[in-house]
């Protein structure tokens, strides 16, 4: 009896150790069990960071509408200018009005000179024209006198023909018979070239104001619009943008000036030509009647030699 319990012991003992094997294998068909319902829900991609994830609806609960995608709208670029719209009033009394105080002083000196080239340009061609059919009509009358006396008792008014006559005759009553005829009419072709430089002078008046004008214009509106354009660039750097629409009003305004100079300065070059010219047909008609003075005097002379009565 004793020798049987001996030997179950033994086969009790001989079975303990497969317990262990049997327990791993248990285990390990578990394991795989829970691998396996949980290996679709790996599969599913991460969700994105910093997104929201829509929670799920309840059961029994009707699925909610769609939302509708949101356009994408680009942020707002500083010194950005929405198209179609203009920050500045780009007309030529608009970019006046919006210039700098600098450059609107150099506009309006410039229009200032344009208008007064122009006014120059009116007054003197109503000189001009009247002079010369003055001195036109005074030529004509001198050429056609006989004697000094008689061309004198012709003039009218103030004009050059009548203050040579005077003044030759004023000469020729200061020099006696006995004086010499040469000494006579060099006096009075001295007076006589006085009076035609002083005709001429007066006549010039006013012209040189175009010419300053002609010449300085240009120059103005450069300045002005030298400035004009730095200060353009002292807006791009304070505004920090190369955007066109923002630095295109600044330049035209700066141009501009440049412009109104131009504008000033080609009509007083040209009507400064013009009078020029005028200037010099005028002092031609000018030694026309000084010359028939001379000859009237010349005349008069051989006569009063001669012993005939003028």
């Amino acid at each position: 009896m004793i020798a049987s319990q001996s030997r179950r012991h033994a086969r009790v003992r001989t079975r303990k150790p497969g317990l262990l094997p049997a327990a791993a294998l248990a285990l390990a068909l578990l394991s795989g069990a829970a691998l396996a319902q949980s290996a679709p829900d790996a599969a599913e991609p991460p969700a994105a960071v910093g997104t929201a994830t829509a929670p799920a609806p309840a059961v029994g609960t009707a699925p909610a509408a769609p939302v509708p995608a949101t356009p994408f709208v680009a942020p707002a670029i500083a010194g950005a200018v929405p198209a179609g719209t203009l920050p500045h009033d780009l007309s030529p009394l608009g970019m006046y009005r919006q210039a700098d105080i600098v450059v609107k002083a150099v506009m309006l000196g410039l229009a200032f000179a344009s208008v007064l080239t122009w006014t120059v340009l009116v007054i003197k061609l109503v000189e001009y024209l009247g002079g010369m059919a003055s001195i036109t009509r005074g030529a004509g009358r001198i050429e056609a006198a006989d004697s000094l006396r008689g061309a004198l008792a012709q003039a009218n008014g103030r004009g050059p023909d009548a203050r040579m006559l005077r003044a030759a005759a004023r000469e020729l009553n200061r020099s006696g018979p006995e004086l010499s005829h040469a000494g006579i009419q060099e006096r009075i072709g001295s007076e006589l070239g006085q009076i035609q430089a002083r005709a001429v002078r007066q006549m010039n008046r006013g012209t040189g104001i175009l010419a300053t004008i002609g010449s300085t214009a240009p120059f103005v509106g450069l300045f002005g619009t030298v400035w004009g354009i730095m200060n353009s660039f002292i807006g791009i750097s304070e505004a920090q943008t190369t955007n066109l629409a923002v630095v295109a009003p600044g330049i035209a305004e700066a141009l501009l000036a440049t412009a109104i100079g131009l504008v000033a300065a080609i009509p007083a070059v040209v009507i400064y030509n013009v009078f020029a010219r005028a200037s010099g047909g005028y002092r031609l008609r000018l030694t026309e009647a000084a010359a028939g003075v001379e000859r009237l005097v010349s005349r008069d002379l051989d006569r009063r030699a001669a012993g005939i009565a003028v």
